[in-house]
This record gives structure tokens, sequence and C-alpha cells, in this order.
């Protein structure tokens, strides 16, 4: 649908096969790419032709042949890892069944990234523009499908608004709790950024937090936190980076962290409910995700032993609603 006497428009078309939706600011040179079935992935963000987002496929069809990790990927409904194959929620236990196939492993075999990363299960609901922004909203009805409700029993449906406007990309999610029981909260995204200026080396950091979590051999929480001990900006230099954050530092209730080059600058800006913020570079990679989370790594267990922050629930019938945008300069 095009949108006369704006420079915002959203047009639905085909990239390699796969329905996507294209979002233009004409005044400002911007476009973002979608691809709902697809995992709702946002897998370009472009100014002046530049790729805000890491992405190494020629088209989404690629990436849909042999999935991993780029764009703007949604975690849900957990982010990052479990530290076993169990999960407790409002103090019962649940046990997650690997003969399924729907779960994905890191390294150390630890669940991790939910069950919806790549998933065809997204329906695009509406697209459109007006004279603020252009905009697509997508929506997965989780309580539809057995294979993710035998893992997650919880019934809920998930929706996604990118809404390109004002010089930002705006992600919106909302979540509808349907159970008769509260909905713990504990997504994240995992956006991968990339800038063109200077090497990847040279690239510094503003990490907008106090605190560091401690972590595990396993890359899990191990309840501990020391003072931040990144430098205000922190030049990501050679060393790989993988933190979890807490303690948010906000201004006006929102945290603001960038990544700067020469002259390119992406700031990622988290709404209030996203309370951790997780920075991951690994060494000698063209791309660094600052990612905003709803929750801490391992939430459901942490939060069951004392040992992590109480988990947000959303009440039956109720709903969950937040924002991270991002903010391209100097491209």
């Amino acid at each position: 649908m095009e949108s006369s006497g704006t420079p915002f428009s959203a047009t639905r078309e085909r990239s390699g096969g796969v329905p996507v939706v294209r979002l233009t600011d004409a005044a400002r040179r911007m476009e973002v790419l979608v691809a709902p079935p697809v995992g709702n992935m946002a897998y370009a963000f472009t100014v002046n032709g530049k790729n805000v987002l890491w992405f190494p496929f020629p088209d989404p069809e690629a990436l849909q042949a042999a999935p991993a990790l780029c764009g703007i990927p949604l975690l849900a409904p957990w982010a990052n890892r479990i530290d076993g194959d169990a999960y407790w929620v409002n103090g019962r236990q649940f046990q997650l069944n690997p003969a399924l196939g729907n779960l994905r492993r890191d390294g150390n075999q630890k669940p991790i990234h939910g069950l919806v990363l790549f998933s065809s299960a997204w329906r695009l609901i509406s697209s459109g523009a007006d004279n603020r922004c252009a905009y697509a909203t997508s929506r997965l009805e989780f309580w539809r499908h057995p294979e993710l409700m035998a893992q997650f029993p919880f019934a809920h449906d998930l929706s996604m608004t990118y809404r390109l406007g004002d010089g930002a990309l705006q992600v919106e999610t909302t979540l509808d709790n349907y159970a008769t029981e509260p909905l713990p909260v504990a997504i994240g995204y995992h956006p991968y950024f990339q800038l063109h200026d200077v090497p990847s080396n040279e690239w510094r950091v503003h990490l907008a937090a106090r605190d560091r979590w401690l972590l595990d051999k396993f890359l899990v929480p191990t309840g501990a936190r020391v003072p931040s001990p990144f430098a205000d900006p922190h030049l990501v230099g050679a060393r790989s980076l993988d933190d979890v954050l807490g303690s948010l530092i906000r201004e006006d209730g929102v945290a603001r962290f960038w990544v700067a080059g020469k002259t390119e600058k992406i700031t990622v800006t988290y709404g209030p409910k996203y309370s951790v913020a997780v920075v991951y570079r690994p060494e000698g990679r063209d791309y660094i995700c600052l990612e905003p989370m709803a929750a801490l790594t391992n939430a459901f267990n942490l939060a069951h032993t004392g040992v992590g922050p109480d988990l947000e629930t959303i009440p039956p019938a109720g709903q969950w609603r937040e924002s991270f945008w991002i903010t391209p300069e100097g491209f």
C-alpha cells in the first residue's frame, strides 16, 4: 500500500520468492525490509544505500534455506540460555522435549533463544503509511501451534510492529496472555549492527549500564554482579564481547546504547520494560549486537531460586507492550 502526499510508503512485494514488506522514508533515503515468513525478521535497514544491519545473505530465501542469526531476530518465549532442559514458572517445573526438534542449543548443549527464531508461523496483519511513518504489523498466534505449546504451555499471541519514522526504526512488541495463569515475560532481541567507515576494531561503544552480571563457564549468570568495567566510550578492539549488563542508566525513562565509527553512529534506545542489556561481538567479526532484554539470562530458573530478580508477568487476559528504537546517523 502506497501513501500519496507523504515521503513514507509501505509496499508488499517478493524477494527471492519470499513475501516481504518494504518501508520507505524517501525524504531521508531510508528503507526497511521485513520478511514475515522468516521469523518476521527485519533484514535490511538502509540509509543512502548502506545497510545498518548485518545480513550475510543475498536475500531472505537464502536465509530461509540455511537459517543463521543476523538482522533483527526475536528471542521468545525466552531469550538467551536456560541452564538445562527444565524450567520453573509459577512455582511449577516444566520439562522441555528435545524429540520435538524445535529446540536450538548452544555449544554447551543448553537450550537457547526460544522457539520462534525463524518461524514461518508469522502472518502479516497490516501495513501502510501516513504523514508520520511507514509501518508493518505481524502476528504469531503461539497458542495455535501444538509443537510450541508442548514446550511452553502458556497460551498467548506475539505481535510485532516495525515503524519507520522521524529518522528511526521503532520495533514494538505486544504479548497477549490467553492463559488462566500469569505469563512470564523473558523475551529479547538480538539485532546485528554494522558500520562501514572504519574497521570493527576501531568502533567505540557506549554501554549505558552500571552493573555486569558474572557468568559461569556455561555463560549463565551466577547471581553476582560487579560494577561495569567498561570505559565510556569503550574501544571494541580485538577482544570479544559477550556480556550481560544490568542497572541500566536511563534518561526520560529510556536507556541509550550506541556504537560509533569515524562519522557513522547507531543508537539503540531501550524502552522502560527492557531491563537487561547484552553486548555481543565475537573476536574479529564485523558486527556488534546491542541487545534489549526483558529479563536476565536463565530468568525462569534464577527467579525461582531467588538468585535472580523476579520476572515481570502478564495477568490472565492482560497485555504487555514495549519498544526499542534504532537511530542511524552519518551514513
